[in-house]
């Protein structure tokens, strides 16, 4: 039976989601293109075998439109003839197209694919593809949810209230993410996954978002930022707690994996990462949106038939503080194996590139920490949730 592995993985340092960002001044494809590139030197392969592009990007309007992962692939100066298409699970964009790419070498359909995401959100702001005025659900949606549904931000309130979670909480795991990540990037665990680019102000090679100072008594000072009369007095058990410290910012960045198959690689002498063990993806409550990770965590557990404790490392995307909280609530997991090298509040979550940035992140930490298997997961809006097992090769 045939397996899919990750052969390389790579991604660009995170920028300020805003202008005067390290990576504003940067054309989405262009930026895209540059893990694709630094992906495929890395490996040494030639472009041509590659089968197909599979990338990830939430606001798919302006420069982020007409298939950006196609438009990537040729900016990156590859073979005109590789195929490419863009996809859209919301925040799971990128770890979505991890699971075509490993389900279509799996199938045979492919031998080799990149699995990859963008998101400029200097250039293409939230909700870009959503004009003034306009309603993307429509009547049916109307009637089946008439008290209407929320921004992610009141879900991600509801979540806090729901799990008894305190603003003092959420503050804490906020700067233990901020912690991590700047040790992380002094120990230098970032440096094989990284791949810097210049700009016009010089090289980008950190990620901008990553505050060492962060203390809980700093956050405690912020002010909600989802708070509204019209939610709080749907909503009278909110307590209004989510700030921008303890959810993750507005970032620009791109990531990419070289996915095949075992029998693939060894003949292309490449050496495999890790084995892409089990897939699963779910469907939840679209007003508490962010919960779908605590269904996913259990479905995919129970397709690799592996328990909790059998998990070695846990990239659960730090969205917001609360989520992760009422993940790690649920499951019982061990808060030391998640996130150890600091998570999307302090390194920052640019959506499209996301799903393959965590997946990144995750490989070369098993290597460096020796875990056998890993489990990725990230909430979705509109209710939806990936979840992934690796399984170290090395």
């Amino acid at each position: 039976m045939r397996d899919a592995v990750i052969v390389e993985a790579v991604r660009t340092p995170i920028g300020k989601g805003r202008p005067g960002g390290a990576l504003a001044g940067i054309h989405p494809v262009d930026l895209l293109a540059h893990s694709i590139r630094a992906l495929i030197d890395r490996s040494g392969i030639d472009p041509a075998l590659v089968d197909d592009v599979i990338g990830g990007c939430v606001d798919q309007v302006g420069e982020q439109a007409m298939n950006t992962t196609r438009y990537a692939w040729l900016a990156a100066g590859f073979p005109e003839s590789v195929p490419a298409t863009t996809v859209d699970r919301q925040c799971g964009s990128s770890q979505q197209a991890v699971h075509f790419a490993a389900q279509g070498v799996i199938s045979g359909a492919y031998d080799v694919v990149v699995a990859c995401g963008v998101e400029s959100m200097s250039r293409v702001p939230m909700w870009s593809n959503v004009p003034k005025g306009v309603d993307p659900f429509g009547p049916s949606i109307a009637a089946r949810y008439p008290d209407g549904l929320v921004p992610q931000g009141v879900s991600a309130e509801l979540i806090a209230a729901t799990w008894s979670l305190t603003r003092t909480q959420m503050d804490d795991f906020a700067t233990l993410s901020h912690h991590k990540a700047a040790r992380a990037h002094a120990d230098g665990l970032f440096a094989d996954e990284l791949a810097p680019l210049g700009t016009g102000a010089g090289t980008v090679a950190t990620d901008e978002s990553v505050r060492p100072g962060t203390t809980p008594e700093i956050l405690a000072k912020l002010a909600p930022s989802f708070a509204d009369p019209a939610f709080a007095a749907r909503f009278p058990q909110i307590d209004w707690s989510v700030t921008a410290g303890n959810s993750s910012p507005v970032n620009d960045g791109s990531s990419a994996v070289l996915i095949t198959s075992s029998e693939t690689a060894a003949r292309l002498g490449l050496r495999p990462l890790a084995r892409l063990h089990s897939f699963a993806v779910t469907g939840s409550n679209p007003l508490l949106m962010l919960t779908g990770v605590i269904p996913a965590t259990e479905r995919v557990l129970q397709r690799a038939g592996l328990r909790l404790d059998d998990i070695d490392l846990f990239e659960v995307n730090e969205a917001f503080a609360s989520v992760a909280l009422a993940w790690l609530q649920e499951t019982g997991a061990d808060p030391a194996k998640v996130n150890v090298n600091g998570g999307a509040i302090a390194l920052g979550h640019p959506l499209g590139a996301s799903g393959t940035r965590l997946m990144t992140t995750l490989v070369h930490a098993m290597h460096q920490r020796g875990a056998r298997y890993a489990l990725q997961t990230m909430c979705e809006a509109g209710g939806l949730a990936n979840a992934t097992i690796l399984e170290s090769l090395r």
